[in-house]
């Protein structure tokens, strides 16, 4: 083959997605390895200056490295005791709630027979199909909860491992990386490394002050509207609504059938009241003064990354899927011909719509 030789359209045209599926392949095989390992970057990333400030304060760097990594942990601990006590308290009163729901089945079941002129035999026969169908489901769920529970336990492990090695070698891998590239070429890439890190801080950081205000707001709410297992819910309603889009579905989700089996009807749609109005103001002031400053995603592509996180890696996959999303965004603006990929990702909206498919003058005359 000459030195001019190009690859035909319709080979590139085979070869772009056999590779997109290799890939895809290879990221669902490894994502035993993979998702620790990038959530222990992404934390490591944030913790570095906490980790520097204390090396300037002429600290070792191992002790600093151990002293912010319990200070994590200790963190963790204390938010996760916070949720099992008030959990506790939510499993004492199941029986309670068991009942109540019960009661509600039957008060439903004698409106659906009254209104619909269905027979309560039919209706009953139904929920029992319904019932045995869950049932024979939740026996692999719970083959598949246990699995999952011991390698959550592993990751659990695995990541403060990861993060200890990462800040201790933060520095060898970041000349490993800058030998990979030339040396004209090392502007663009401190700009990517610096931009990238200053993302997922800036992310990170805003993303922790967002949920800690939701659950203020959501707790607050459900205690005015006196709502049972109140701080429970209003600080699981915060995490689940870190997750784009499908989070705030969830969160609302709980404590509405919760109001629904201890109250009434009413409650159940006062609290999707004050659970909508958090969300407006979550999505119009807190998002964009907290979180979005430095991730510049457009919706479209943000739902379409969640979506692709949570059918790849499940859970954590939707969790990561933003700021990896933000990080390629960094790096498809710094190289040429990624640049028009750059743009699509951003959430720049021409201020005029474009006349790519307009007819020209001379065509219409």
């Amino acid at each position: 083959m000459g030195p001019n030789f190009k690859t035909p359209l319709y080979v590139k045209a085979c070869l772009i997605p056999l590779g997109f599926i290799a890939f895809t392949l290879v990221l669902y095989i490894t994502q035993g390895i993979l998702v620790p390992f990038i959530y222990a970057t992404i934390i490591a990333i944030v913790l570095s200056p906490v980790v520097n400030y204390l090396v300037r304060k002429k600290i070792n760097r191992i002790v600093a490295i151990a002293i912010t990594i319990v200070l994590l942990i200790v963190i963790t601990i204390a938010i996760i005791g916070l949720l099992m006590s008030q959990a506790s308290l939510f499993s004492e009163a199941f029986p309670q709630l068991l009942s109540k729901f019960h009661s509600l089945l039957h008060q439903s079941e004698s409106w659906a027979s009254e209104h619909f002129h269905i027979s309560t035999k039919q209706i009953k026969s139904w929920i029992d199909e319904t019932n045995a169908e869950i049932l024979k489901g939740s026996r692999a769920l719970i083959g598949k909860t246990l699995i999952n529970i011991g390698s959550l336990l592993v990751i659990v492990f695995l990541i403060p491992v990861y993060i200890f090695m990462i800040l201790y070698y933060q520095d060898h891998i970041l000349i490993f990386i800058h030998r990979l590239f030339s040396a004209n070429k090392m502007e663009a890439l401190n700009e990517v490394l610096s931009t990238s890190k200053k993302i997922i801080q800036s992310y990170l950081v805003g993303l922790m002050l967002e949920a800690l205000i939701v659950a203020t707001l959501n707790s607050c709410s459900l205690l005015l509207l006196g709502i049972d297992y109140a701080i429970l819910l209003g600080v699981m309603g915060a995490l689940v609504n870190v997750i784009p889009y499908v989070g705030g579905i969830v969160a609302v989700a709980m404590p509405m059938i919760i109001a629904l089996a201890t109250h009434s009807p009413s409650h159940a749609l006062m609290v999707l009241a004050a659970y909508i109005i958090i969300q407006f103001i979550d999505n119009h002031y807190i998002i964009p003064k907290v979180v979005a400053s430095k991730v510049k995603i457009n919706a479209l592509v943000s739902m379409m990354v969640v979506l692709a996180g949570g059918a790849l890696w499940g859970l954590p996959g939707m969790f990561l899927s933003i700021p990896l999303t933000a990080i390629l965004k960094v790096i498809f603006d710094r190289v040429e011909g990624l640049k028009p990929w750059g743009y699509l990702l951003g959430n720049v909206v021409p201020s005029k719509p474009a006349a790519l498919f307009k007819p020209s003058r001379a065509k219409r005359q």
